[in-house]
């Protein structure tokens, strides 16, 4: 087994502040707990939250996880998580081992679902720290229903969807994708409506009684006149804007079922856009194509799709854009280093990852991040609003203003992401300072910031090594706007 990597500091935090309704220790020496199952189906059916593996319940690290039996424990929950009899609707969470203090620990994500699951025939929730049975109490299921049913607009059902609807070589192609990516892989031995019930795209409600088709579904596999009819207004633009930049060089409007959509984006990129090679673990790799896909698998995974507003895809002589309608927790740009993930459309994420579209939840961000500063020895941009915007410059981010509007740049940035950490604020700035080198950049930025934290303008609500810069000046006050006109470093 490859040595594990040590812990990072985000996951040792949620470990040093306790268990809570979304964050769970369990032992497990040299087997999965009998247990871990009630706390994935509970945190699946409440708000997702994070299993470490290997930890007291104090949130000491004693013994850890036998070295010998990480690598059976991992395959046995990715087994289980596909097994129907174990989770159903079965579930796709990767899990990774950590070092803690010399100690090897498991972790898994567990994200919030838009089914309601069950598992050995039971319906869990999560409370506080604990996982409970709700299977007969009808009340708190039926509130389960409500709450997923309105919050996620892919569990839409369509009672008269019929199979004829939906595009039998696109099942058989998810079955092969599948199989090709986890051997002996359950969708193999399904039927196809089995399998769709097994992804949750077939279901039943239980407020209303109703069967059938949802809209995953239908946008996943369904025919280009049944998504039509489903929701006339979906659509995707793929646009080049290179010479002619008030409309387009060439375009690719995509109004056909998601698998095909995010083949069609994928060829668009690649027919615009420089192929670079990059060797990793011994093997030779076209970056270009990584980014690519988790563009674009992040585009249509996370679209609000309830929003009649088309996802776009842009490209031009500097970057690669894509746009797309959203649900914002906050209005600002991801600090990459600390952001936690929350799935907009679970079954479609889902789906994705068992046919190797997609990989786990808020991978598809780092993997962009990590490619992009060797494709083009700079770093992307992510923008959370009432539109999700992801940026990959093409040729080095350019440089939009002078180094000499840092402090403008730092303290407009505080503002609209209060609370964001140092380490998303450099991440930020950085970009615009293409003339320092590294260690210039780190004192210039930790100079500016010392000078608005000792005039009162900015300050630290959290702690040195977990920083959450806020600004404590109002904004129409006079020290900004000087600060906002003054030219000088």
């Amino acid at each position: 087994m490859a040595m594990a990597e040590l812990i990072p500091d985000n996951l040792l935090s949620y470990i040093n502040n306790g268990e809570s309704s979304m964050v769970e220790f369990k032992r497990a020496h040299n087997a999965l707990p009998d247990n871990l199952f009630e706390t994935v189906c509970g945190m699946l059916n409440r708000s997702g939250g994070h299993i470490f593996l290997g930890v007291e319940n104090s949130g000491v690290v004693v013994d850890g996880v036998d070295i010998g039996s990480v690598g059976q424990m991992k395959k046995d929950f990715v087994n289980l998580c596909n097994n129907p009899q174990k989770i159903f609707p079965t579930v796709h969470i990767e899990v990774y081992d950590y070092l803690v203090n010399g100690k090897v620990i498991l972790y898994a994500y567990i994200y919030e679902s838009s089914d309601v699951h069950r598992t050995a025939g039971k319906i869990f929730d999560r409370n506080e720290d604990g996982d409970y049975d709700i299977t007969c109490n009808t009340h708190l299921i039926s509130q389960m229903y409500i709450r997923k049913s309105s919050t996620y607009i892919e569990n839409k059902i369509y009672p008269y969807a019929k199979l004829s609807d939906l595009r039998g070589d696109l099942i058989d192609r998810a079955r092969k994708l599948a199989l090709n990516r986890t051997a002996n892989h359950p969708w193999g031995q399904m039927s196809n409506e089995e399998l769709l019930k097994s992804a949750g795209l077939y279901e039943r409600d239980l407020q209303t009684g109703e069967e059938g088709i949802n809209l995953a579904g239908i946008l996943l596999l369904g025919k280009d006149e049944v998504i039509s009819s489903a929701l006339s207004y979906y659509r995707t633009d793929a646009i080049l804007r290179v010479k002619d930049v008030e409309r387009y060089d060439d375009r690719d409007d995509i109004r056909t079922n998601l698998l095909d959509s995010y083949d069609r984006l994928i060829a668009f990129l690649r027919k615009h856009t420089n192929e670079k090679f990059y060797i990793e673990n011994g093997q030779r790799i076209d970056i270009r194509d990584v980014i690519a896909r988790e563009l674009c698998a992040n585009m249509l995974i996370h679209r609000e799709y309830s929003n009649p507003t088309p996802a776009q895809l842009i490209i031009t002589n500097e970057s690669i854009t894509t746009i797309n309608a959203n649900k914002p927790r906050f209005v600002g740009y991801i600090d990459t280093t600390s952001f936690s993930p929350f799935p907009k459309n679970p079954k479609i994420a889902g789906f994705f990852k068992e046919i190797g579209y997609a990989d786990e939840l808020g991978s598809g961000i780092k993997k962009i991040v990590k490619y992009s500063q060797i494709y083009s020895k700079s770093k992307p941009s992510f923008k959370e609003d009432e539109s999700f915007t992801a940026i990959v410059y093409i040729s080095g981010a350019p440089r939009r203003k002078q180094a000499a509007d840092i402090r403008k740049l730092i303290l407009d940035f505080i503002i609209e992401n209060p609370g964001v950490s140092r380490r998303g604020i450099n991440e930020y700035i950085y970009p615009f300072m293409e003339e320092y080198s590294d260690a210039q950049k780190t004192i210039k930025v930790h100079n500016t910031m010392a000078n608005l934290s000792r005039n009162g303008i900015i300050k630290n609500d959290g702690s040195n090594k977990y920083s959450r810069w806020t600004y404590c000046v109002s904004k129409d006050n006079t020290i900004r706007n000087t600060i906002k006109h003054n030219k000088t470093l």
